[in-house]
């Protein structure tokens, strides 16, 4: 299914001069020229290539491939690393969810940030990489993030296969693009989308279940927790927000369930008691 979703252009629209919007009252919004080639297309199930070289942070030569083929899955951001605003938002918006996650960079999953500026090198992707894995602070670290640059024809294939659509805006030397990331299997395919810069639920108790329950259930359930795979008994993906929402009829037939095993339960103990009180008392 491939599905547009306008969360992931809002923040750049919110950037835009007042006069972007001059129209009539009544007149629904007109995208300026360059927008209208920008946004995030869910393309969710698609193989993105593996065999798609670029250059590590060490500017070493490697395959996309080289961070699939295990039991751990992907996180992938498209940014680029001059990117004066938005790009950063989502990064540091991705290392404070990834926080609250009890699943490890490099030990149960990868985040691989691929720049979309053909233009940028390694020198810079290492700055960034020691930027953020200092910021996420946990031990290994720096074998779970990887930041690459690579040529144009490879940026465009991966930027298509996952529906991410951008555009230059040589006037200012800066690109529009969505904000979002995506959660890939360890075989390669799309999984999960997260749109905007906040990948965290609204929930005191546990801020960033959306995101471990993307990680878990794109893995196969092969890392997190047996409680992880009883959420997500209970809450299922909504494509249209790119959010986990409740399952009600889920909750409801569990709630049922445990309902009738307690009565259940209540009945035998007081039909033993029964037996036990008949047994005990004394035969005419």
């Amino acid at each position: 299914m491939r599905t547009r979703s306008a969360a992931s252009v809002v923040l750049v629209l919110a950037l835009l001069p007042a006069a972007a919007w001059a129209g009539p009252p009544s007149a629904p919004p007109k995208l300026p020229p360059l927008l209208e080639q920008v946004g995030i297309e869910q393309r969710l199930n698609e193989q993105v290539p593996l065999g798609l070289e670029f250059r590590d942070e060490a500017g070493q030569a490697v395959r996309l491939g080289d961070y699939f083929g295990d039991r751990r899955p992907v996180v992938l951001v498209l940014a680029y690393f001059r990117c004066p605003m938005l790009c950063t938002q989502v990064l540091n918006a991705l290392v404070e969810s990834l926080r609250g996650v009890p699943l490890d960079a490099g030990k149960d999953f990868q985040v691989v940030v691929v720049s979309f500026d053909a233009r940028e090198k390694p020198e810079l992707a290492a700055a960034k990489k020691a930027a953020y894995v200092e910021s996420y602070g946990r031990p290994g670290a720096d074998a779970g993030w990887h930041f690459l640059t690579g040529e144009q024809p490879a940026i465009d294939a991966l930027t298509e296969a996952v529906g991410f659509r951008y555009a230059y805006d040589a006037k200012h030397d800066q690109f529009a693009h969505g904000s979002g990331v995506m959660i890939l299997t360890p075989r390669g395919k799309v999984a999960r989308y997260f749109f905007g810069i906040d990948y965290k639920m609204r929930d005191a108790n546990d801020k960033s279940r959306d995101v471990r329950l993307a990680l878990v259930e794109a893995s196969g359930g092969k890392v997190g927790s047996t409680a992880d795979q009883l959420l997500l008994l209970c809450y299922h993906y909504d494509e249209t927000t790119g959010t986990y929402t409740p399952a009600v009829m889920t909750i409801v037939r569990l709630a049922g369930g445990l309902t009738l095993l307690v009565i259940g339960g209540f009945l035998v103990r007081a039909w033993r008691r029964e037996r036990r009180s008949a047994a005990a008392a004394p035969q005419p």
